[in-house]
């Protein structure tokens, strides 16, 4: 079956390359033209993303209102809101009488509303009656936080019309430009390929790119006729993936559909997660059942995985091996990652710390260092957003060094796989052997680059994973190579900026976990790739040849994705929510026996099914 259907394309490739043998002018013309123009598509794939994540202004969400006793009406922009008098407090309230962090005012999924009194020195009322612990609240009820009383409303038509405008002129930018340019892209890189390799190439080339192309549009398609916008996550996550295809093409030919299928495969994990992430009751349901899943992966790993690359890590099943510690970094995000009302009980910081240290524990056992150390940095900006103590990430800090100094003691071996740090050129032949050839494949790029097939760095161990990096600089340039670490850059730009105006503290701490960890991971790669930081084999989001990572990468981008609170540019966000908030409104607002109210209400109410 495999063969009838890639007759066709082996037949037109043997054509196409016999006709490049008889003229190879062709090839080295074709060749020489789309090294100067690669670099001129991937900043017009990128450049309109980029811009839309960076430059649009994200407005806030506006759930209802608190009215102060002069009348001023305070916006809760977020699901969880802090009030009190601190200048961190979500909603911040200048009375003498009101703590720093008086009291949390939470949203649930049924667009249900709890008080929750945070240990208030002037004590916390609804109606007049004392909150202890947590009360439920509902529009028109009279919130007092010590002794202040706070009227909480709904936001009014006018209001939420002029809030609708002013999001609705921040819609992101039409990103089919872009798709339009990277299928461009893609039809290239697989011509370049295909000439590149001559008589030996495999229909496996075409197919891939055809394959990438195709699920990219019926993607975008699919989406768009949900009423989806905003696709500017995807784009750069496609032409990463596009990098990754030719890096695997030219190195691994024999793993190209792996690779796609890594590929597909990733984009319905990023779908699965992002829709599941919709609910955040069901979320929080499953917070510890992730964390049981974290410690599963890494510790069969532990047992049954065969050592590579110096690492425990790897699991071989039927043909197909596959890196357990790559799924266990989205599970732990996910258990680490908590809402506004599970922070107010400070042990689960204590069972998260718990969790971090059995699973850096694997991989220490595991010998897998790289990972140990994107588990920890991921681990300490999760902390530090679920407790703001920095005394306490010191010490954890402190421990952690005196744990690694305990480790050398008793394994010394460790240290010396790190010996090299720094001095690669002195041990060019020996244990520097990576770093000097990825150096030297690099510089002999220049900054347009070889030409993709074109390169010899691909006959070195590792140097579609671990050494990535000197991979894209030598046949697709610096230029191009430098754009692929922007990229990731710009995703924890975006995080940066989205995370202002999360609805809830959960996608706040799970974004901020998943670009720290791409961006970490980014810098192990290519500073260990060129001697700047030890060598500890971990790999290129998106790009590196490898099908864990690539579901890993995807997977994390979800997480992102759920940040995204631009009207109708994430379908991780459930629709019409706000909507049902403005009919609320209008209805509270209109005079009571408006012929024209029933019927409007009946009309929203019907769309709204």
């Amino acid at each position: 079956m495999e063969v009838t259907l890639t007759a066709p394309f082996q037949a037109a490739l043997d054509a196409a390359t016999g006709l490049l043998a008889a003229h190879p002018m062709i090839g080295e013309w074709y060749m020489a033209f789309v090294r100067f123009l690669f670099p001129a598509l991937a900043i017009l794939i990128l450049f309109r993303a980029v811009q839309s994540l960076l430059r649009i202004p994200h407005t806030p969400e506006t759930w209802a209102q608190l009215s102060l006793p002069n009348g001023t009406a305070l916006p809760l922009t977020h699901w969880e809101n802090i009030l009190g008098r601190g200048k961190t407090a979500d909603v911040q309230l200048n009375y003498p009488s009101v703590s720093r962090q008086h009291a949390a005012l939470c949203r649930g999924e049924d667009e249900s509303w709890t008080l929750y009194d945070l240990d208030s020195k002037g004590g916390t009322a609804v109606n007049g009656e004392r909150v202890e612990g947590s009360a439920p609240v509902k529009l028109g009820d009279t919130i007092s936080l010590g002794g202040v009383p706070l009227v909480f409303l709904p936001q009014t038509v006018a209001e939420r019309e002029n809030l609708e405008a002013r999001r609705k002129a921040e819609r992101p930018a039409a990103i089919w430009p872009s798709f339009l340019w990277l299928t461009v892209f893609q039809v290239l890189a697989c011509l370049q390929l295909i000439a590149a390799a001559g008589q030996e190439a495999s229909a496996a080339i075409p197919l891939a790119f055809l394959g990438l192309t195709a699920v990219m549009w019926v993607y975008f398609a699919a989406l768009r006729a949900t009423r989806c916008v905003g696709f500017e996550l995807e784009t750069i996550a496609f032409f990463l993936s596009t990098l990754s295809l030719s890096v695997t093409a030219s190195s691994a030919p024999g793993s190209l559909f792996k690779q796609f299928l890594a590929v597909l495969l990733g984009l319905v994990l990023f779908l699965v997660v992002g829709l599941f992430l919709r609910d955040l009751s069901r979320v929080q349901k499953i917070r510890w059942l992730m964390a049981a899943g974290a410690i599963g992966l890494l510790g069969i790993t532990l047992v049954i995985g065969s050592r590579k690359y110096g690492a425990v890590n790897w699991i071989s099943l039927g043909g197909f091996s596959f890196q357990p510690s790559e799924i266990a970094k989205i599970c732990y995000i996910f258990a680490g990652s908590a809402t506004l009302e599970r922070l107010f009980r400070r042990r689960n910081l204590t069972l998260f710390i718990v969790l971090t240290g059995v699973c850096i524990g694997l991989l220490g056992l595991m010998s897998d260092f790289g990972t140990a150390a994107i588990f920890f940095v991921t681990f300490l900006v999760i902390a530090y957003l679920r407790s703001g103590d920095f005394a306490t990430l010191s010490l954890i800090c402190g421990a952690a060094v005196f744990g690694a100094g305990i480790i050398v003691k008793f394994k010394p071996y460790i240290l010396s796989r790190f010996a090299t740090w720094g001095h690669a050129w002195e041990a060019a032949s020996t244990t520097g052997y990576q770093q000097t050839r990825t150096m030297s494949a690099a510089a002999s790029g220049g900054l347009l680059g070889m030409g993709a097939g074109n390169g010899w760095l691909h006959n070195v161990a590792a140097a579609d994973t671990d050494l990535v990096f000197g991979m894209l600089c030598e046949e697709w340039g610096l230029l191009i190579a430098v754009l692929a670490v922007g990229s990731i850059v710009t995703l924890a730009f975006f995080a940066a900026r989205a995370v202002r105006v999360g609805r809830s503290s959960f996608y706040t701490i799970a974004a901020c976990a998943a670009a720290s960890l791409l961006v970490f991971q980014t810098c192990l790669n290519v500073f260990g790739s060129v001697d700047l930081l030890p060598l500890t084999g971990v790999t290129f989001p998106f790009v590196s040849n490898g099908g864990s990572a690539m579901l890993s990468a995807w997977g994390l981008l979800a997480f992102l994705k759920a940040t995204d609170t631009r009207e109708n540019a994430s379908f991780a966000i459930r629709r019409f929510q706000q909507r049902r908030l403005t009919q609320e409104a209008r209805r509270r607002t209109e005079p009571v026996g408006d012929p024209f109210g029933s019927d409007a209400e009946k009309e929203g109410g019907h769309e709204e099914n």
